[in-house]
């Protein structure tokens, strides 16, 4: 029995040894001492750099025959720094930084429950290595009582046995992460060198005015060429199926309020809400009576005042919300009116006011005009008509229109499957026949207007208000600063 004795006693030496290796020198290296860069169950996140639709989207280049730079704007999607493939290997590194940190929490947890376990069996090891050596210099006097009595001890600890194991694993973990962590280093201060040693903080000014310069870009490239509309967002289901909705196209961004008139007829109630989200919930807002009614839906709010069409006449009327009164009245000479020359959806659509970058423009016809639409610049403040253009575009066939950096736009129908079809410059005076896709989510556009504060289209669409983003393409000359 002496050789069996003796073998148990120097694995369970062996044991000890182990435990004691473990208590002090693994939680050091998986960070279960008092130096622990995370504890377990917690997790702490480095970003450096934000997600494409926090940042600013780099705009898409590319060099033009004549040595123009064309750029495309896309509005308001947004991103930063996305197409750096040095950026973009940062990202990735520190992606796998987080995975190995994660493995190193989960390692952290393991080992701590495991490490507790063994200094709960530690006692017993002990004893029970004493009480072998002891039977082993005199084994003639073990009983087999007190050998029944050790083969329990033994029993007892065998579940540790596969704890064992895992630290083996465990350890063999801790070599390849150290490993990984080596190597992503070297990794890391490489590109750093080659982006020129910048440290995070300098990494981030650089963002931050990059994201400065691209504000001031697209301030310069406020006016562009509609190259695509966005798929519809449904603000709010509410009233008829006609009606008009609108943000004032010419104040500071801070003021969020919006005007709502439903009905395109006879009409005198405006309401006004105090912000979006106030006309989403339909609370918070005041009513404003028009001193005269309304027709059709082509209205618009530019600078805190209501411009809209008198019913039954082609008289054109400046509301002032804050006076509450009428500021002046104007006739737009040989207008049609009273359905004479509406939009292909008819509902009293004969005079149309609009605007866009460059001002406050009306849309109508004449009986000289034979029945085209015909598009003016406007004074804001007396409504004289100061220019107008031909567009040749029969009105009756336009579903409805809209104004972009003095280009009118016009589409095909009011109904599902339109398109904006149709696009007169008034700075060449000149058309082209265009196809770009309109989803016309719910089947009865009676209002479309472009606001050019926020870039996007205000639409009626059968009893539901709706935004469109827009995507506008921008001719720059390279030699400009941008």
């Amino acid at each position: 029995m002496t050789v069996p004795l003796l073998k148990i006693g120097a694995v369970l030496s062996t044991m000890a040894m182990v435990t004691n290796w473990m208590s002090q020198t693994l939680p050091s290296l998986v960070g279960l001492n008092g130096t622990a860069v995370s504890r377990a169950g917690t997790s702490e996140k480095i970003t450096l750099f934000q997600s494409p639709d926090e940042g600013w989207q780099v705009f898409t280049s590319a060099q033009a025959p004549d040595g123009k730079c064309l750029c495309t704007a896309v509005i308001p999607v947004q991103g930063s720094c996305s197409r750096d493939l040095r950026s973009l290997q940062l990202r990735q590194l520190l992606e796998k930084v987080q995975n190995i940190s994660q493995s190193m929490e989960v390692l952290d947890l393991r080992t701590f429950r495991d490490l507790q376990y063994v200094r709960n069996t530690e006692a017993q090891i002990r004893a029970l290595d004493s009480r072998l050596r002891g039977a082993s210099e005199g084994h003639r006097a073990l009983s087999a009582r007190s050998f029944q009595d050790l083969k329990e001890k033994m029993r007892e600890l065998l579940p540790l046995l596969p704890v064992l194991e895992q630290y083996k694993a465990d350890s063999r973990l801790i070599v390849h992460l150290k490993d990984e962590v080596r190597n992503l280093s070297g990794i890391l201060l490489e590109i750093q060198e080659e982006m020129g040693a910048y440290d995070y903080e300098e990494l981030q000014q650089r963002v931050l005015l990059l994201e400065a310069r691209l504000h001031a870009c697209l301030q310069k490239l406020g006016c562009g060429k509609l190259t695509g509309v966005s798929n519809p967002v449904t603000v709010r289901a509410s009233g008829s199926r006609f009606g008009s909705w609108m943000t004032d196209t010419m104040t500071p961004s801070a003021d969020t309020r919006v005007w709502y008139m439903d009905g395109y007829f006879k009409g005198r109630r405006v309401l006004e809400f105090r912000s979006l989200g106030d006309f989403v919930s339909g609370q918070n807002f005041v009513q404003h009576l028009l001193p005269h009614p309304w027709a059709g839906t082509g209205h618009v709010v530019f600078n805190g005042s209501l411009y809209y069409n008198k019913f039954q006449s082609n008289v054109a009327v400046r509301y002032h919300f804050r006076s509450r009164s009428v500021l002046v009245q104007r006739t737009i000479a040989g207008a049609g009116y009273n359905n004479t020359f509406p939009y292909s959806w008819g509902g009293f659509s004969d005079i149309d006011f609009m605007v866009d970058e460059n001002g406050l423009w009306v849309v109508y016809t004449t009986n000289q005009n034979a029945g085209n639409i015909v598009v003016s610049r406007v004074d804001p403040q007396t409504l004289e008509v100061l220019r107008s253009w031909d567009t040749g575009y029969p009105k009756r066939s336009a579903g409805e229109s809209f104004m972009i950096c003095g280009v009118l736009y016009v589409t095909n129908s009011h109904l599902a499957g339109a398109k904006i079809y149709f696009a007169y410059h008034t700075n060449t005076s000149s058309y082209e026949y265009t196809d770009i896709p309109f989803h016309n989510q719910y089947s009865h556009i009676s209002m479309l207007d472009y606001n050019p504060r926020e870039r996007v289209l205000y639409t009626w669409n059968n009893g539901h208000q709706v935004i469109y983003n827009v995507t506008l393409f921008h001719l720059i000359d390279t030699a400009g600063e941008l």
